[in-house]
């Protein structure tokens, strides 16, 4: 096997689970690094295939039971991370392979895929460098990584505008130890980037799709919940990088093409939380479909009575249906798993 970093020849340490393939993702703070591991799990059981994740440690089984409860039974969205969360999961399933020359089904390969997922704090690679535990540790993984999911929240990117700032840093640094040091000769990355953008279910983002006449369905969709195909994802992304707050947006689309070879990049268009449907019909309604709400929590007392004020929080309002969730990780996963 040759290392896909240096070109040299190595031996492929098949009984070491060191060797498995190895998923790493970074986005800005608030972009739902977090909640999509969570989503993960409910979309694999919300679907009729026969793929599932197992946690293959007690701390990522401890994940999937308590986030997986909190985000479908309690409606809440997890914690924003403090440090830097290392799950380890296996993927299971049958991929469907065709024949190179009828392009009849074969019968189906049992997969077993070894996922390493660190979820970084949101703050790793801002504009610092070399600075704390996680950022070297996010860095590192990064480097050894063969997949990388990179989350682009739309709405944070339009009230705030960093996304490149935490997308560039790490880049920079990857690119530093990977390409630079390396006899990777075209300036592009070995890895197999999925670019998932996020919060689909938001008005701004499905109202953006819909304009762009990039929505579809899927007729085997219950539900009917629009989509966007994968192969539009990226005129999607495009759009909304022009509505950034600091006009940087383009630049993040501009590194990816430019570090990363163009057959391993795909797009994808997610929701974690999918949209709303009502209790009796049970179908897409493109007039009652947000499925966030806001609530009046407790009172947060003032100097005096006529100061009171109230927090409001925002929860999801019915079932969770992830859309586009599980798709991302399937797609890394029998990339970078195949012989």
């Amino acid at each position: 096997m040759t290392n896909m970093w240096s070109g040299q020849r190595v031996a492929p340490d098949l009984g070491s689970e060191r060797s498995l393939p190895n998923i790493a993702m970074w986005g800005a703070p608030g972009s739902g690094k977090t909640t999509l591991l969570a989503a993960l799990n409910i979309a694999l059981l919300r679907q009729e295939g026969d793929w599932s994740v197992v946690g293959a440690d007690a701390q990522s089984t401890s994940f999937l039971t308590e986030k997986t409860t909190a985000l479908s039974r309690d409606k809440v969205f997890p914690p924003a991370t403090q440090g830097l969360d290392n799950y380890n999961w296996f993927l299971v399933g049958r991929h469907k392979r065709r024949t190179r020359w009828f392009r009849r089904s074969r019968t189906p390969r049992a997969l077993k895929i070894g996922i390493n997922l660190l979820d970084p704090p949101g703050g790793a690679f801002g504009n610092q460098r070399g600075g704390g535990a996680s950022q070297q540790d996010l860095l590192r993984n990064l480097v050894h990584s063969r997949g990388i999911v990179f989350l682009f929240d739309p709405i944070r990117e339009n009230e705030d505008g960093d996304a490149f700032e935490y997308f560039y840093g790490a880049l920079a640094q990857l690119a530093e130890q990977v390409i630079a040091g390396s006899a990777v000769t075209d300036g592009k990355l070995p890895h197999h980037l999925a670019v998932c953008i996020t919060k689909f279910d938001d008005f701004k983002v499905l109202e953006t799709a819909k304009r762009l006449r990039l929505l579809t369905t899927d007729p085997e969709d219950p539900f009917g919940f629009p989509r966007v195909a994968n192969d539009d994802a990226k005129e999607l992304f495009q759009q909304l990088c022009r509505v950034s707050a600091s006009g940087n947006a383009d630049m993040v689309l501009n590194a990816i093409g430019r570090f990363f070879r163009e057959d391993r990049i795909r797009y994808f268009v997610t929701s974690s939380i999918g949209f709303y449907v009502g209790p009796k019909n049970k179908l897409f309604d493109m007039d009652d479909y947000q499925n966030l709400v806001p609530t009046i929590s407790r009172p947060v007392d003032g100097e005096s009575a006529s100061e009171t004020r109230y927090n409001t929080e925002i929860r999801i309002r019915g079932e969770v249906r992830p859309i586009n969730v599980m798709e991302p990780m399937l797609w890394l996963g029998q990339r970078i798993s195949a012989p």
